[in-house]
Order: C-alpha cells, then structure tokens, then sequence
C-alpha cells in the first residue's frame, strides 16, 4: 500500500456571510449590471437565445427524450443571474422527459439577486410564469454555501452561492451537460480563469457537454488545456459564432487524497428501501427516497414519532458557535433547508408556525458569545439578527413532530409495517432485516434511523452513540395569562402555547433511559423557565397552575463531538487495518478507499436540533445513494460521515 503526503482535499470553506446584491439598471424588464457593464439576458430575445445556446447546443431536448429512470440527468451552470436557463431548462425537461426520469440542476451565483428583482426580471417572459412562481416562493435568503430547492417531485435546484470556482471547487456530485455562462470574459475576466474550466472538467461525468455565447480566445485556452474539445457553431442573432463541446475523460478527481476513506461506496441500483424508525429521522428519509421512486418500507417498534420526536411541539431553532466551524454551517443549513422544506410540505396543516425564535442570552458570558458570533458572522438581518440580549432567528419557530412524521410517511409510496428490528444480514445484493417474531423484510438498501438505538446491529456497534434522556412540562394556560408569541430559548425553551397547553423544557441526563416522569425534572424545566420569562411563571404560580403540570420523556441520541451521522455505514474492521498506520503516524495517509456496508446506512445523533438537522441529512443520504449532486460542501458530507470517530480513534492511537 502506497502513502501520499502531498495531499489534495476539498478546499476550505469561506466565512458565512451575507452576499452583496448586485446594483442594477433596467431597460423596462431587462436587468443591466452596473459593476459588470453587462445585460443579463438578450433584449431581442432573451429565451430564444437561451435555447439555441444552452438547451440545444448541449442537445438537451434529445438527451432528455432518451434519459432512463435512475439517477437524475445534471445540468452544471456558472452564474445564476436571473435563472432564466435553469427555468428553459426545467421547460425542456418537462416537454421531453419520460414521466420516471429526474433532472438536476446545479447554479452557482456570487451576486445573487433580491427577490423583487428577480421577479421584475422574470416578469419578461409570462410563458414561463408558473416556473418563476414556483423559484420565487422558494427563493432563499443571500447566505454563501448551498440552497436546496425542490422545484417539483422531479426536478431539484441546487443554488450554490460564491464565488464560482469556490463553489465548483466544493461540489460534491458530476456533470452531465453544463452551461458555461456569466458577464463577457471581457467585462468579467476573474471568473473564465484556468481554475475554473479545470473545477469544471474535475467535475464533469465521462461525456459531459458544454455550450457557451463566447469565442473568446481566453475561453478557448483554457478549456482545452482542462481536457474540453470545443468547436465554434453558429451563434444567436447578431452574433456569429458560439462555442461547443465535450469533455470524454474527463481528470480524475483528487480531493480524496487526503481522506481516503470518506471515498463514498460505488453507487447501486434503488429499487426497494427498508428504514428503521419512524420518527424525524426516519419519516424524513423515507419520504425524500419515495419521492425519487423508490419503493420504502419503515420498520417502527412502537408508533410513528413514539420516541424523541412524539413532543406536542418541538423548537425549529440552532445554537451556533461564535466563531464559524462545520458544525454551525450544517446546523445553519439545516435550518434554512427545514424553513423551505416545512413551508412547502402542507401549508393548510399547520404542521408548523414559523413564528421566529428569540435565544436570549441570561448571563454576561452567553452575551459576550452572541456579540462575538455577530462579529464573526453578518449574515441577513432575515436569518439571523443582534436583539437585546438575544438573537433572533425571525423565520424559524416551533413544530409539531408528531404530526409531521404521520404526514411524511403518507407519502405514496411507503408502507409502514409495526416490529422490532433485531439483526440486519446480506442477502443476495441487498439486505435482509429479521424482526422480533422470525419475520424476515428484505431490501436492496437499508437505513438505520432509530436514534439511540441506532448501535444496536453488528454492523454499527462501533459507532459511539449516548442516550439523552429528556423531560417537557406542559402545562394549561389559565384564563387571562398569555404565553409567549414567539419561541424563547436558553437553558431550555417555551413555544408559544398550542390548544390552550404550554410546552417547555427540556431537561438533559446523559446516559440515562428510564421513561418515568420526574418531579424533580418538572422542577428543574419550571426554573429554567422562570429565568427566561420570570413574569410568565409569576402568573402562572398566583394561578396555581404549576401544581398541575403534564409531562412527557423521551430519550434522545447524541455523538460524541455532537454532530449527527448522516452517510454509508463503514465497515469498522476493514477500516481498522486499511487505516493502521495513523496510528504511528497521522501523516501517512494510505491510498486505499475506505470499506463500506454496501446499501446499509445511517441517519442518527440528531439529539434536540433534529428538526433543524434531520431533513437536511434525509437528503445527504438519498442524493449519495441515487448518484446525486450532494446538498452541503464535500467538507461537510466528510463531517457528517459516521466513520469519522473511526479515523479520529485510530489518529489517537486508541
């Protein structure tokens, strides 16, 4: 075995931040950049153009007609701008595709546009107004990193906000067709650079086709020397010629040099998935593969949302750290992906209120914290803003978990089956899952969702898994006393009071898994609370309410460094001896990938943030096992992988 001490990795990531708008002039709809000197799109015919450039240079309509069932066609594109090709493409897409097949699209925009801009824009084109309508409801707030948008069951969106280079330097996923566009490399040069066209042939699958507006002699260059063959073909309108070609090897992809054994496992075909657990986790992973077609089954001991996530309510909130770390950037994600992904799940449900989250700070401590975290972090006024003494998340609130794992595991295409998961074996090229009473489910994938028992199969054993136990109080509000409006958190939380009940807590006892309600428990949420909301709890007491709380526990899972698995599981032993040698010396980083159980994962240690974490890592784990583009930073997907205790045992010589 050969060791690589030059090491390749995914580059590290910029600081979170608020992206600049970009400062426009118009022409009645068209959209001109004052930094750029450039127009968005053609005055003549902005679609038009779109069409004979992009879609049918990269022979979209003919590529799609023929697209099977699987892993979804991918389109790469290098600058956003008004979305106008994206939505040509969805279109395209739409009119050509078999009704099983899905489309990907990947955009990178370093300047993106606020909402009344893009719908201003977008405004020129009323044949595409039913996409524009869908794009804008779902428009994200302008936070560098990765924006998931699920434009329909078929069609995802995946808006990468940076700097292009960065972003495609970050990508985790492959090209099938890109669309090399943004301002003239004349008026636009720091973007057409060699690193660019190199990322994009990085990421490129064997074949990849590319169109661009441009013959530029600097585009020419350096596409050839990233492995690209162009040709010139007839331009639009005024314009002559326009570039087009393919990449047919494209370079392999070094960036796992340095962690091999994060190297995912050869993709496999997904007709049937098994997971087991029906709570946020599981419910959420079971509804993000039935979406993409395939067949789920979900394996629940007790009841749907019976454990950690079966709460009246739970807080859709974050904590993150004061200086920027990866564990923030998945939380932070992961809450902006929950926001989106609960706003459009059932509107009409009330499976959620975004009722903002106020995180108060109740000690000179926690408010050196907040201020060192706003220094650290300007992000969007909308996202995130300073209070007094708090922070104040204005798009998030609280959920009904309940609720929402019986509405995501209605999803057509699940069956829920009620048993005890006892062992998991291979069987031919999928997995067999025994249950409690000798029944036997077999599947070509399994997930593993079953919180702190997640650990209990051969096959997981080694990953370090502590049970949490939690209390909430509930609590009648009596006549006149008003709870709060919003969602109020510090040592525990409040929501605002759903039927008449107050929710709040919730306490934290490591290690321990006994189900009993506790007075001391009670009494400990009830001080917690008067130290959020003293004038609350004053009411409360002088109407004797207190003397009468409810209660609920539920025992919750946490890793180690607190951040949940979300990935393939590996294969402990094989790992063990591939990687033997960091523990002498962390430096020598063999070459071999890492070992894993092919189609068996896992998405566990979600702890008291799963709303804000699970539905994200539904994803991470459904887009890696359908061949997707991922949803974070490759650095990110590294983070989350349930190895990772693996490598850092063995680094410690443990």
């Amino acid at each position: 075995m050969t060791h690589s001490r030059a090491l390749s990795r995914f580059a590290p990531l910029p600081p979170l931040t608020a992206l600049s708008a970009p400062t426009l002039s118009w022409n009645e709809a068209a959209p001109h950049s004052d930094a750029f000197g450039d127009v968005y799109f053609s005055r003549e015919d902005g679609r038009a153009e779109t069409e004979h450039v992009f879609l049918n240079a990269n022979r979209l309509p003919e590529r799609f007609t023929a697209w099977p069932t699987g892993r979804p066609f991918v389109v790469g594109e290098t600058g956003f701008g008004t979305g106008l090709n994206m939505l040509c493409a969805w279109t395209c897409f739409e009119a050509h595709a078999a009704p099983g097949a899905r489309l990907h699209l990947v955009s990178t925009e370093k300047f993106p546009l606020p909402r009344e801009a893009l719908a201003r824009a977008l405004g020129a084109w009323p044949s595409l107004s039913r996409e524009a309508t869908r794009l804008l409801a779902l428009w994200p707030e302008a936070v560098s990193g990765i924006h998931r948008l699920q434009l329909t069951d078929r069609v995802t969106l995946d808006l990468h906000f940076g700097d292009t280079t960065e972003r495609l330097g970050a990508l985790d996923g492959q090209v099938d067709a890109w669309f090399l566009d943004g301002f003239a490399p004349s008026k636009n040069p720091q973007m057409w650079s060699p690193e660019l066209f190199a990322a994009m042939a990085a990421r490129s699958r064997p074949g990849a086709t590319f169109a661009t507006f441009t013959c530029a002699g600097i585009v020419k260059r350096g596409l050839k020397a990233a492995g690209f063959a162009w040709r010139k073909v007839p331009g639009f309108g005024r314009k002559r010629e326009m570039l087009a070609g393919e990449i047919l090897i494209p370079p392999e992809d070094d960036r796992r040099a340095a962690t091999p054994w994060f190297t995912p496992p050869p993709a496999r075909t997904a007709k049937r998935a098994l997971v087991i657990g029906a709570g946020i986790a599981g419910a959420s992973v079971a509804q993000a593969l039935a979406r993409r077609g395939i067949e789920v089954e979900v394996i629940e001991r007790d009841a749907p949302g019976a454990g950690g996530s079966g709460n009246r309510q739970g807080a859709l909130y974050v904590k993150l750290a004061a200086e920027t770390n990866d564990q923030s950037r998945v939380y932070l994600a992961g809450l902006l992906y929950s926001q989106r992904w609960l706003n459009d799940l059932a509107p009409e449900k009330g499976l959620w209120s975004p009722c903002g989250v106020h995180q108060r700070a109740l000690d000179a401590k926690e408010q050196r914290r907040q201020q060192r975290f706003i220094e650290h972090h300007p992000l969007p006024t909308a996202v995130v803003a300073p209070g007094n003494g708090e922070l104040h998340y204005p798009q998030a609130g609280w959920v009904r978990p309940k609720a929402l794992c019986d509405h995501l595991l209605d999803t057509p295409g699940i069956r829920l089956i009620h048993g005890t998961a006892v062992a998991l074996d291979r069987a031919n090229d999928g997995w067999r899952v025994m249950l409690e009473g000798g029944r036997v489910h077999e599947a070509d994938h399994v997930i593993i969702a079953s919180a702190h028992l997640a650990n209990g199969f051969a096959q997981t054993q080694t990953l370090p898994l502590q049970p949490v136990r939690g209390q909430i109080s509930e609590v009648g509000l009596p006549s006149g006393v008003k709870g709060p409006d919003a969602v109020i958190c510090a040592g525990g939380y409040v929501a605002p009071a759903l039927e008449g009940v107050l929710t709040f807590g919730a306490s934290f006892i490591p290690n321990v898994t006994d189900l009993a309600v506790s007075q001391n428990e009670h009494q400990g949420n009830i001080e917690e609370l008067k130290q959020m909301l003293p004038e609350l709890v004053a009411e409360l007491d002088a109407k004797e309410a207190l003397a009468q709380l409810g209660g609920r526990v539920a025992i919750r899972a946490a890793s180690p460094d607190k951040t949940p698995y979300a990935g393939p599981v590996p294969d402990a032993e094989a790992w063990k001896k591939a990687y033997a040698v960091l523990s002498k010396d962390a430096t020598r980083i063999p070459t071999q990938a890492g070992a894993h159980h092919a189609g068996l994962w896992i998405t566990a240690a979600h702890g008291s943030r799963g709303l804000a974490s699970a539905p994200l890592c539904a994803e991470v784990i459904a887009s890696r096992l359908c061949d997707e583009p991922m949803p974070l930073e490759g650095a990110l997907i590294d983070h989350l992988h349930p190895g990772r205790r693996l490598i850092s045992a063995l680094k410690r010589a443990q």
